[in-house]
Parts: C-alpha cells; structure tokens; sequence
C-alpha cells in the first residue's frame, strides 16, 4: 500500500471507485474485463487484491500506457478486442471508440446486405436464437384467458 486513499479514482476517462480491487476497477472501463486485468496486474507486477484507490498517480500511468499499447507490454493479441485478420492493424479500443467501432461494423453489415445485417436491419436475432417464443416486442401473443361470466353462478 502506497499513499493516501483516494476515493474516486480517474483512469482512461472513467470515474471509478477507489474501494475496488485492481482487476474489477479496471473492469469497469468500457473495453477492459477482468481477465484482461489480472493481466495487466501481472505484467506490471502489481498485486490484484490492492485497491485502486491506494495506487499512485505514476502507478496510474503505467496502467493507462500497457492498456493503450497492450501488444507492445507482452499481452497476446488473442485479448485485444480488435485483432481479426482482416484488420491491417490490431488494436485494443476502450469507451466511445469501441462503441463507433461496433456500430461502424453493424453499419457495414446492414450495407452489404449480409445475412447478419439483414437481421440486424429486421431488428431480428443475430446469432442463431430462437424466435419462436422469445425476442417478442409489444403486446402478449398466446393463449389469453376468457371473461368470467358472473350469470354462470348459481346461487
């Protein structure tokens, strides 16, 4: 443990919780899961059950430049969430450009017509799910119950 306890802490433009162990702070930031940062915990040499309020400001940096250029600190390519071999350049994208990033590919589905942007354009499932019962929108469909008629009594 090094330093004061900072109680917000600010790491690749997200706000986070200093009470939070290392690899489910870094969980929070949009692009980054937990194994990616037991990871980075690993390479950096820094132990996963410290929380992150704890950590110093150069201690920050470090984590900010291994998550910007993971390939280059020894992380396999297999973790980064851009590294299809389509791609000319494999990158690891966090926040809104992950976002931009998906919605461009969907986009460029729809565009080309393929059968995944076809469903994505029906606003249909995309993986293979089943439809029949689920992924319904708007009012129930099935069985509905009949009115209770108050004459059938007998009283």
């Amino acid at each position: 443990m090094s330093g004061e306890f900072r109680y917000v802490v600010r790491i690749l433009g997200t706000d986070i919780d200093g009470s939070l162990k290392l690899p489910y702070a870094l969980a929070k930031v949009k692009g980054i899961g937990t194994n990616l940062s037991y990871i980075i915990a690993r390479v950096l040499g820094l132990d996963p059950e410290t929380r992150i309020g704890y950590l110093t400001e150069q201690q920050l940096q470090r984590i900010e430049a291994v998550v910007k250029n993971p390939l280059e600190h020894g992380i396999p390519d297999w973790m980064i969430n851009r590294n299809s071999p389509a791609l000319v350049e494999k990158k690891h994208l966090l926040g809104a450009d992950l976002d931009f990033a998906i919605k461009e590919d969907i986009r460029r589905e729809i565009t080309i017509k393929s059968w995944r942007g076809v469903r994505h354009s029906l606003g249909l499932k995309v993986r293979g799910q089943r439809t029949r019962t689920t992924g319904r929108t708007g009012t129930a469909v099935g069985v509905s119950k009949k009115e209770v008629k108050a004459a059938t009594k007998k009283e």
